[in-house]
């Protein structure tokens, strides 16, 4: 007598489906039957997925905006200019100033000691910089080496690799 192909599965949420384990060895149909048996249907599985991605996008959502209004407010506290860019390429940029220059502040001025002064010479640098995307290119940097970009990115003398840009 030949193993069936075709297995009748009731799975945890109570649904049942008719599977055909043919394309299975038929030493593992068995198994994989019990094993679909403690699942859900397709159907719930989907469902449930969905109800996931739903409540990630909304965490990121309500997660962004909090930054954002945190970076809006720092801003403001700090006098940042206005970025310019694409609408979300500002709204970005302002959340990576934000973090590249809190970032720095706390390596350059609360852990290696440097003088307040110094630091807003360098704030000072931050602000003359008003491209969103630059902000964006910079959010992996380390946070000593702000001073060496903030340096590069406002030697306006420097020739550029495009002569296009």
């Amino acid at each position: 007598m030949a193993v069936k192909k075709v297995w009748q599965i009731t799975h945890s949420c109570g649904h049942e489906a008719e599977r055909d384990l043919g394309d299975r060895p038929a030493d593992r149909r068995a198994g994989f039957a019990e094993w679909l048996a403690k699942q859900e249907c397709t159907d719930c599985w989907r469902a449930a997925k969905a109800g996931d991605e739903a409540e990630k996008s909304a965490w990121l959502e309500a997660k962004r905006a909090a930054e954002q209004a945190e970076s809006d407010n720092w801003s403001r506290q700090y006098r940042m200019p206005p970025l310019e860019g694409t609408e979300k390429g500002i709204a970005w940029g302002v959340r990576c100033r934000h973090q590249v220059l809190a970032a720095a502040y706390n390596a350059l001025v609360l852990d290696a000691g440097m003088a307040e002064p110094e630091w807003e010479l360098i704030e000072d640098q931050a602000r003359t910089i008003t491209r969103a995307g630059w902000w964006i290119d910079q959010r992996a940097c380390e946070p000593g080496d702000l001073p060496e970009l903030l340096e590069a990115a406002v030697d306006t003398d420097r020739p550029t690799e495009n002569p296009f840009v």
